[in-house]
């Protein structure tokens, strides 16, 4: 309520509610009456401990570590429902008032290589969906949209015609255009339309207006109760770590957020503009678009060593 009431976004609603019901899982897990200092210290600290035998949530599946950054988006938005409490009156101080924040170390994501890619999509082309997965990881790879983006697509949203889709829930609830290529193309085209056997070409046939099924999601889950309903980030999550375990992955996160890593990177060393990127990830400044620079520049120094034309002119000109 309070989010809405100040015009938050969709997402940030989403995510602020998602928080509290684990908080209240928790709460109720170990028999708390009340949620306090204490509880709160107890709760950060399960969410920084390694899961349990049972998995995180008492979900088998959830057997990995949060991610610092996770940690700390967790620690934020309760401080943030506490500080709305006590503005309400409801409470008459925050129990989290001077507690220190979890330590939110930089993301230092290792990019997957253009071998794990393939490698990838091999996996995907082998699935029992492989039109779908197949269309899903081009489409990431291709465009870098945020997990909660392309689980939020419709089938509307992808025009043919241009070759672009439409993010209408960006971060912030932003919408903006984003470009994608030939190979995608013809992926989106053989997803959405499994049925036919005519080969699409750019520009050819109609748009997104005329799309059937226009709102019906474009990636749709399979399983259990929500089977054709949209993907979610959960099931996005898990269908990147089946991948990643059949394609025998190592030293990589197989993540959705890798393969975001893995489109800036693979632009900027291609020589893509770090303002196209900018608008094409959809952030707001250009400080988080400088990290995925750093990274592009260990390529560059390491070509310019090999490609060097000041150390490679003495051998140019022997040859001459």
């Amino acid at each position: 309520m309070e989010a809405r009431g100040r015009s938050k976004s969709a997402q940030t609603v989403a995510m602020r509610r998602f928080v509290i019901e684990k908080l209240h899982w928790f709460a109720t897990e170990r028999g708390f009456s009340q949620v306090g200092r204490r509880e709160l210290r107890a709760f950060l600290a399960y969410l920084n401990d390694d899961p349990p035998a049972t998995g995180r949530w008492g979900d088998p599946r959830q057997t990995r570590p949060l991610r610092p950054s996770t940690a700390h988006t967790y620690f934020v938005r309760l401080k943030t429902f506490f500080a709305f409490l006590v503005a309400e009156e409801v409470l008459p101080s925050s129990p989290m008032e001077g507690m220190p924040a979890p330590m939110n170390r930089a993301d230092q994501v290792q990019p997957f290589n253009p071998q794990q890619v393939q490698s990838l999509l091999f996996a995907a082309s082998r699935t029992h969906r492989p039109l779908r997965d197949t269309a899903l990881l081009r489409l990431m790879h291709d465009t870098g949209i945020r997990a909660s983006e392309v689980c939020a697509l419709l089938r509307g949203d992808v025009d043919m015609n241009t070759m672009t889709l439409r993010i209408r829930h960006g971060k912030g609830d932003k919408a903006r255009t984003v470009p994608f290529g030939e190979e995608t193309l013809s992926a989106l085209w053989k997803h959405m339309n499994p049925n036919s056997h005519a080969r699409r070409g750019k520009g050819s046939g109609r748009g997104r207006e005329d799309l059937r099924g226009a709102h019906d999601p474009l990636f749709q889950s399979e399983r259990g109760k929500s089977a054709g309903r949209a993907l979610t980030r959960y099931g996005l999550s898990q269908l990147y770590e089946r991948l990643g375990d059949a394609a025998g992955l190592t030293g990589v996160r197989c993540s959705p957020h890798t393969m975001r890593h893995t489109f800036a990177v693979e632009f900027l060393r291609a020589g893509g503009n770090v303002f196209a990127l900018k608008e094409i990830l959809g952030h707001t400044d250009l400080n988080m678009t400088n990290r995925y620079v750093a990274l592009a520049q260990v390529d560059l120094s390491n070509a310019h060593r090999l490609y060097s034309p000041g150390d490679n002119l003495n051998g140019r000109l022997k040859d001459g």
